[in-house]
């Protein structure tokens, strides 16, 4: 299986990670002009598990170095196997609630704030579950890009975009509740793999591409319960059913499939970074996410248009902290 050996590799799949998470929501406001997040989310999740079946049978699969994806699959314990599963089910008991609140108040709010939760609480978890790197610089590094989100939302208050004000206040709230789930998926997964030693794993834990195969599925089988309880009470709007769902067009069921790729990619690289990053740092790294998302919201879709002097300010701040942030976090993995 590929196996990163460079921690400046490492660094820069984690970048990749982040690139990645912060630009699937793209595609859900591309299909959201005429397709409901729910059925959105279908075919997002559905991407992510096509994905995960790709990667295992080629990256995870070639090369001598660790163990090839169906083997290790085989070898695989029911402890580490449900800890991968568990780990998909949090995230998308926290994924679908923020698909929800970018639906409601918009992907420069909803993920700086749901993300931004993540990152802080996150980082404590896998920093404690699995230590490296130096922690002070480590944890100034989050504080700034915690500053740059609060900057952003400072940002995103200040802007009147017409929104239903109810609306907006309902996806804040289900983006701080994402948030706080968000923080707690990725520990599991990382438990199910031998993060000292990718080369040759402990027997019965995973490689990065068996886990990320079974957090895949932890997402998918829980999506019948979630995504059926979302459809049949949604947080805005009429119930759904799946024979709408099964109207839709091609073109826009690969629109949701495009954005779970990429999320599984950003997510994917990640996972294989870790064992040369050390799990906190990879997770903090990806997590820097939500400034992309700024970005795509402040340059792309115009979320900010019309905002003063003061919004002007802050996104700079925004972006100025971000970038210190980041910097410090991937220096902090080199002492």
């Amino acid at each position: 299986m590929f196996i990163v050996n460079s921690y400046f590799v490492a660094v820069l799949l984690c970048i990749i990670t982040m690139l990645c998470w912060g630009s699937w929501g793209n595609t859900q406001k591309l299909a959201g002009k005429s397709w409901r997040y729910e059925f959105f989310y279908w075919d997002y999740v559905i991407g992510i598990l096509l994905f995960a079946v790709l990667l295992g049978f080629t990256a995870g699969s070639i090369g001598e170095q660790g163990r090839p994806f169906i083997e290790d699959l085989k070898q695989l314990n029911a402890v580490n196997f449900w800890s991968a599963f568990c780990g998909g089910v949090i995230f998308n008991a926290s994924n679908i609630l923020l698909s929800a609140a970018v639906s409601l108040a918009g992907l420069s709010v909803a993920f700086p704030l749901g993300v931004g939760l993540a990152l802080v609480l996150g980082v404590f978890i896998n920093y404690f579950g699995a230590p490296k790197g130096d922690p002070v610089i480590l944890f100034v590094g989050v504080f700034l890009i915690v500053a740059a989100i609060v900057c952003n939302g400072l940002a995103a208050g200040k802007i009147d975009n017409g929104s239903n004000n109810s609306f907006a206040k309902k996806g804040i709230w289900l983006a701080a509740v994402a948030g706080i789930l968000m923080s707690l998926f990725y520990r599991f997964v990382a438990a199910a793999m031998d993060l000292d030693n990718f080369e040759q794993p402990t027997v019965g834990m995973a490689t990065p591409y068996t886990a990320f195969f079974i957090f895949s599925l932890g997402i998918f089988v829980s999506n019948f319960l979630f995504n059926t309880l979302a459809m049949k009470k949604p947080f805005v709007g009429r119930p759904v059913t799946y024979k709408e769902y099964f109207s839709g067009t091609m073109k826009i069921h690969l629109v949701g499939v495009l954005g779970g790729i990429v999320w599984a990619l950003g997510t994917a690289l990640s996972y294989i970074a870790a064992g040369k990053a050390g799990a906190a740092i990879s997770y903090a790294l990806g997590q820097g996410a939500p400034m992309i998302a700024a970005f795509w919201g402040v340059f792309i879709w115009k979320e900010f248009k019309g905002g003063n002097r003061m919004v002007d300010i802050l996104l700079a701040m925004m972006f100025v902290l971000f970038i210190s942030g980041l910097s410090l976090i991937v220096i902090s993995g080199g002492n």
